[in-house]
C-alpha cells in the first residue's frame, strides 16, 4: 500500500531575503525568544547571523556555536543548556546538516529535561540485525525550529534526526513528526561562503537521495517525479557552481534540488546500502557526511544492477549519459567534481570493513536495499567493490 504523509512544516521559502523571511516567518509564529544554532564560521568569518540578529532585535535571545560532524551527544547537550538559559520558545539553526539535525535534538531535551548522555537512551529508535525497529514514545514537542541551511543534505526536509554516542561510536536515530521544522528558508545568497568541498559533498548527498528513491523497489509515480527532477537540477547545478561559485541560480537550482530529493519522506520510499553504510561511515568512521555518498554510491549500485537495471537505467539518462553503466556516471560525476570515490581517500581501509558490516546491518535502510542484504558478509563485498 503506497501512502503520501504530508510532513508538519507549514512553509518554504526559496529565493529570498533570508534575514527577511525569517522575521516575517518569527512574527508569524508569536514567538519572542529566537535561539540560535549557527555554523562557528558563518559567526566568525561573514555577518550573515549579525544581519538575522539586527533583523530579529529583542526576539533574538542568543546564539551557540561548534557543533561537530554527525551530532555527538555532550556537544547536544552544551547547546541545550545555553538555549534553556536563554528561556528559547524558538530554534533557529544556521549552517549544515549537524546543526539542523542537533536544533531537533535540542529541542527534545528541552522538552523532556535531559541534562546527561545516557537520558538519550530511552528516545532513540532501536534497530535489529534483522531489520526490526523499536520506537520508543516519543512525546509532541512544542518548541518550534526554523532552518536556514547553508549545504544541501536535506535534513530539515524530514522527521528525524541523527545524534551519535560517541561511546559507542554509533550514529543512532531520533523521530517524531513534531521534530520537522516548522519553517525552511532557501537563500542561495547565504551559502556562498559554503566551503566548496562541503558544497559538492553534501550536493552529491542530495544525489544520492534522488538515485536511491529512484532505483528503490518502493518507488511510485509521486516519488519519481520529484526525484528525477532534483537529480536534472543537481546534475547541472552542482558543475555550475564549481564552475562560477557567484552563480546564485545555480545555487538555488541545487537547493531545489534537495529539496526534490526528500521528497522519499512523504511518499514512503525508503532508502539503500549507500544511506545505510554512509551512516556507519559518518558515526563510526567520522567521514563527513557528504563524503559518505561520494565513496559509496558508485559501489551500491554496481551491486545492485542485476536487481534493478531499468530503474538505474533512467539515472544515467537523466545525468546526461543514457547507456551508460549507472555506477559509472556517478563514480565520473563524483570525481568531475573533486570528490573522494574511495574509502581509502576517507582515511577508511579494509582493516574497519567488519566492524562497519557489523555496525551496519542495525541501520534501517540495509533492510530496504533493492537487492536484499541478509548478512554482514555482504556488506563487506559491497565494500570491497567501493575500495
Amino acid at each position: 500500500m503506497t501512502v503520501y504523509t504530508q510532513l508538519r512544516q507549514e512553509r518554504v521559502y526559496f529565493g529570498e531575503d533570508y534575514a527577511q523571511a525569517l522575521a516575517t516567518e518569527i512574527k508569524r509564529l508569536g514567538r519572542g525568544r529566537a535561539y540560535f544554532l549557527a555554523s562557528h564560521s558563518l559567526v566568525e568569518s561573514t555577518d550573515l547571523v549579525a544581519k538575522a540578529e539586527a533583523a530579529l532585535g529583542e526576539r533574538f535571545a542568543g546564539c551557540a556555536t561548534g557543533m561537530p560532524p554527525h551530532t555527538p551527544r555532550d556537544a547536544v547537550l552544551e547547546m541545550t543548556r545555553g538555549a534553556r538559559a536563554a528561556s528559547a520558545d524558538l530554534i533557529v539553526t544556521f549552517g549544515g546538516g549537524s546543526l539542523t539535525d542537533a536544533g531537533k535534538v535540542v529541542r527534545l531535551c528541552l522538552d523532556q529535561d535531559i541534562d546527561e548522555v545516557d537520558s538519550f537512551d530511552r528516545f532513540r529508535t532501536i534497530v535489529h540485525s534483522d531489520g526490526r525497529r523499536e520506537f520508543p514514545q516519543l512525546p509532541e514537542i512544542d518548541i518550534p525550529q526554523i532552518t536556514i541551511p547553508t549545504t544541501l543534505s536535506g535534513g530539515e526536509f524530514n522527521l528525524s534526526a541523527g545524534c551519535t554516542d560517541l561511546r559507542a561510536k554509533s550514529k543512532q536515530l531520533y523521530r517524531h513528526p513534531s521534530m520537522t521544522p516548522v519553517a525552511v528558508i532557501l537563500d542561495p545568497a547565504a551559502t556562498v561562503y559554503t566551503p566548496e568541498w562541503l558544497w559538492m559533498s553534501t550536493g552529491m548527498r542530495a544525489v544520492d537521495h534522488c538515485v536511491e528513491t529512484i532505483c528503490s523497489h518502493l518507488g511510485n509515480r509521486q516519488s519519481d517525479g520529484a526525484a528525477l527532477n532534483g537529480l536534472r537540477l543537481l546534475s547541472a547545478g552542482l558543475p555550475a557552481v564549481k564552475a562560477d561559485p557567484t552563480d546564485l541560480q545555480a545555487r538555488l537550482n541545487c537547493q531545489v534540488g534537495a529539496w526534490q530529493a526528500m521528497e522519499h519522506n512523504q511518499s514512503g520510499v525508503s532508502m539503500g546500502a549507500s544511506h545505510g553504510i554512509g551512516h556507519v561511515l559518518g558515526g563510526t568512521c567520522s567521514v563527513p557526511h557528504g563524503q559518505t555518498s561520494c565513496v559509496m554510491l558508485p559501489a551500491v549500485l554496481k551491486w545492485n544492477a542485476e536487481h534493478n537495471a531499468d530503474r538505474q537505467a533512467l539515472v544515467s539518462e537523466t545525468m546526461g549519459k543514457p547507456g551508460e553503466p549507472a555506477s559509472r556516471v556517478v563514480e565520473e560525476f563524483v570525481a568531475s567534481l573533486g570528490q573522494p570515490t574511495r574509502p581509502s581517500q576517507v582515511d577508511v581501509g579494509p582493516d574497519q570493513f567488519a566492524t562497519i558490516a557489523h555496525h551496519a546491518m542495525h541501520d534501517h535502510y540495509i533492510h530496504t536495499n533493492p537487492r536484499p542484504i541478509d548478512s554482514a558478509a555482504q556488506i563487506e563485498e559491497i565494500l570491497g567493490l567501493a575500495a
